[in-house]
Order: structure tokens, then sequence, then C-alpha cells
């Protein structure tokens, strides 16, 4: 994507990534079907381009740090009640995308290509690339719902 600034370019390239990049997918949904989780065309998307990536990068970032991520919903296989509550309370249907911080959050997107910080809490990165690039570059997420429900 041309949008992307030649740092966040550099750090997909890095990990794996290039362009008319395509993964099958077909693993991920039919893993997360047979638990109620249906794989959205917004969700199949970005996995069939990024999925199976690892961006192992640290250090400081613009509003926070930057922490490696794996793009891989094999990952959060076992936390499909998680994902199931958010998306009820939240009206959104959230699919499964990977790992933050080597599992401390979890990443999701939802149907319209949102993507989001999953924990006891959940928060925003933004839609696709823009989501990408605030990931990579260390940009805090906006805070959807702090968990008091």
């Amino acid at each position: 994507m041309s949008e992307w600034s030649p740092e966040v370019l550099e750090v997909l390239q890095a990990s794996g990534w290039a362009p008319g990049r395509r993964v099958d997918t077909a693993g991920w949904r039919s893993m997360f079907e047979g638990a109620g989780i249906v794989m959205h065309d917004a969700a199949e998307r970005f996995l069939q381009e990024f999925g199976g990536l690892v961006v192992a990068h640290g250090g400081p970032g613009i509003s926070r740090a930057r922490e490696p991520f794996e793009l891989d919903p094999a990952l959060l296989w076992g936390e499909e009640d998680r994902f199931c509550e958010w998306s009820d309370e939240l009206g959104r249907e959230l699919f499964p995308l990977g790992e933050l911080d080597h599992g401390r959050f979890f990443l999701a997107i939802d149907e319209d290509s949102e993507i989001y910080l999953v924990e006891t809490w959940v928060a925003r990165f933004g839609t696709m690339s823009h989501a990408l690039e605030n990931l990579i570059l260390g940009v805090m997420p906006r805070t959807v719902n702090d968990g008091h429900r």
C-alpha cells in the first residue's frame, strides 16, 4: 500500500510481506466456525494478505512501546468465549487475528475492517492499513470498553 511510510514498509517486508501476498485462510476459517465464530469478508481479506506474519520488533514508539505481534488466529484457539462475549458486548463481529506482545494481548478484526486489541478490555487501532501502521510505529489504541460492563 503506497500510503505506508518507508519505515512501515521496511518492517512489513522484513517480516515476510510483499505486495500481492496471499495465504490460504481455510484452516483458520474451519477452526473457528465450529466454535460459532464466522470468518467475515474483512477478516478473510486481511488474513489472506497478512496472515502468518511475525513482526518481531520493539523499542520506543510514538505514544506506546513498539511491541512484537504475530498474525496467526490459531494462537487464539481456546479463547473463543472471549471473542464471542466481546462481539456481543460491542455489537460487532470480532474475528481473532493473533497476539500482541507475546500473548499479553489479543488482536481481532470486525466486519468493517477495524482492528482491536482484546483483553479484559477492548481498544481500537483503526482500520486495516492504519492499524498496521499504528501497531508497527507504537501508537496507543483508543479504548472502546474498559471492561467495566
